[in-house]
């Protein structure tokens, strides 16, 4: 084969690419899809709110009622959830402080109260009791919930996990 013959193959599948890519530019201007302003279908759990700066859809995640959740929670699944606690809290009476404080009788105690601890300014100025409520959006994701805590997990996504988990520090009283 001469090089006059690879010229004109190279030639054909160069104007066959600019084809293409012009095609696609000309349908794309002619046929303009207009984006739904609301969802075809409404996710249980998420509220859609628009922010005002460019139309942006933020979503807001709503979390389950855990009242409802902890009706039907498993205290020894709880503490198998605990084992990811366990690296930095210990679960029991007079237990030492580790990296985080003990979790013995949590339930019920104001945030930020252990007096062995140096907790981070936001959490001690959180200043509320750690009800079921509390915890449940805390233990969703501590760093959105307490901005500026130093506590580095990253959370408890499932509702589940979440309420056999406050079930099991329900018991450590």
């Amino acid at each position: 084969m001469d090089s006059f013959e690879f010229n004109k193959i190279a030639a054909a599948v160069l104007v066959v690419a600019l084809l293409v890519i012009g095609l696609n530019q000309i349908a794309d201007s002619i046929y303009r899809v207009k984006k739904p302003e609301t969802q075809g279908y409404k996710i249980e759990g998420v509220a859609e709110t628009k922010s005002t700066a460019k139309g942006e859809i933020k979503k807001e995640e709503k979390l389950a009622d855990i009242k409802v959740l902890l009706a039907t929670a498993n205290v020894g699944a709880g503490e198998n959830v605990f084992k990811k606690c366990a690296a930095c809290h210990t679960n029991v009476s007079g237990g030492a402080s580790k990296i985080g404080p003990p979790m013995w009788g949590i339930v019920g105690k104001k945030s930020g109260s252990h007096p062995e601890f140096k907790y981070s300014s936001a959490l001690a100025a959180h200043g509320k009791a750690w009800s079921v409520e509390e915890l449940n959006a805390f233990l969703y994701k501590p760093a959105d919930y307490i901005k500026g805590t130093k506590m580095a997990f990253a959370g408890i996504a499932k509702d589940e996990e979440r309420a056999n988990l406050i079930a099991y520090l329900s018991t450590l009283k």
